[in-house]
């Protein structure tokens, strides 16, 4: 493990997601190929019976294999010969391609346990499989996703800190940050406004210095309406909302441009150009980062007191 990588010796705190997702079995597949991947230890928040049913259909040692530990710290010196599991008890049987509301409840347990083994200072970070979020909202589920749900963990957790989730998806060359996230589309124009434009913006800009090393970060922004609404022909918020957030993050330091028709931001030769994109709604930028890199895709949550990551791709 290289020197920057120092941190990640305190393992990683890996949550099950929902149980008849792939989740358990891309957890399993991680720590079955830990050696030639160099994947640094983690601990998994899931049902211990689960996983040595799944590890015996996986050719594993379901006894040997498997290891029930109270947190994420044992996982550093458990890791090499099992797979550290820190129990979470399944309400209900599971069922591949399945989801069963009874098991909502250990789905967001499983979350909110790995969060706090990250505040007790037990994992360095966490990694969140998939879940499935109509489940988790006949299950009583109060937020819109991961994003937001981690959002509230970490005003739990850290209520000194400030906590202001923003979901980024990044894969090589190319990052992109939906402005607003898990909302109806028919909302977004009442939702968007300047402010919450600057504060994303200015949320990107200090995670791509802090996180990914980027000393002058470069941000573009996508317009809302078609043609980034043709100075007001296709719509007014993108000269009455938009711009002006461009021109208040610009006062501040920020090299923020746009707003930017958004079909035409995200060809090969405009990518060279920028480091993160500003989109103003969750397809708008989903769609062409998982077109041009699905299986590269990173989820990759900004304004927290931790770090978060996950897969791009669902359950």
């Amino acid at each position: 493990m290289s020197a920057p990588d120092k941190e990640l010796r305190v393992p990683l705190a890996l949550t099950m997601g929902d149980p008849a997702g792939v989740g358990p079995e891309l957890a399993l597949q991680a720590w079955r190929d830990r050696n030639g991947e160099n994947i640094p230890a983690f601990a998994l928040y899931a049902d211990v019976e689960l996983m040595r049913e799944l590890a015996g259909a996986l050719g594993l040692d379901a006894a040997k294999d498997i290891v029930p530990v109270a947190n994420a710290s044992a996982a550093a010196t458990v890791f090499a010969d099992a797979l550290p599991v820190v129990p979470i008890p399944l309400a209900a049987p599971r069922l591949a391609g399945t989801p069963d509301v009874a098991n909502g409840p250990a789905t967001i347990l499983s979350i909110k346990r790995a969060v706090a083994d990250i505040a007790a200072g037990h994992a360095a970070a966490i990694v969140t499989n998939p879940i499935a979020k109509a489940v988790l909202y006949d299950a009583g589920f109060a937020h819109p996703g991961h994003t937001e749900y981690l959002g509230t963990l970490a005003q739990e957790f850290w209520p000194a800190e400030p906590a202001e989730p923003v979901m980024m998806i990044a894969a090589p060359g190319l990052r992109v940050v939906p402005v607003t996230i898990h909302v109806p589309l028919k909302d977004v124009p009442a939702l968007l406004t300047a402010d919450l434009i600057v504060r994303c913006g200015r949320i990107v800009h200090s995670a791509l210095k802090r996180d990914f090393g980027i000393a002058r970060p470069r941000i573009v922004v996508a317009g809302l309406n078609p043609h980034a609404g043709e100075n007001g022909a296709l719509g007014s918020e993108d000269e009455e909302i938009v711009r002006p957030a461009i021109v208040q993050l610009r006062a501040e330091g920020i090299d923020a441009t746009g707003p930017f028709s958004a079909d035409t931001l995200f060809h090969q030769a405009v990518r060279k150009t920028y480091d993160a994109a500003l989109t103003m709604y969750h397809d708008q930028g989903l769609i062409p980062i998982k077109t041009l890199a699905f299986d590269e895709g990173v989820n990759v949550t900004l304004g927290l007191p931790f770090v978060r990551t996950s897969p791009d791709h669902g359950t």
